[in-house]
């Protein structure tokens, strides 16, 4: 999948764009949105999506969280 560039030069990604950069699966990523644990995002025109910074921003919190 190719990730679009959004209206302020953020990276539109789609869920396998998310699942690629997490090393998920694709279903894993849709388990995740299902329960409420996967990265900030929102459905536009029928497609999830996610904004590169807020994925990133997903991983920092991790990282930070773990210590």
């Amino acid at each position: 999948m190719i990730a679009k560039e959004g209206i302020m030069g953020d990276r539109i990604l789609f869920v396998d764009d998310v699942a690629e950069r997490l090393r998920r699966s694709s279903a894993q990523v849709r388990w995740m949105i299902q329960n409420g644990t996967a990265p900030r995002h929102a459905k536009i025109a029928g497609r999830v999506c996610f904004r590169e910074s807020d994925v990133e921003a997903y991983i920092e919190a991790a990282f930070a969280e773990a210590g």
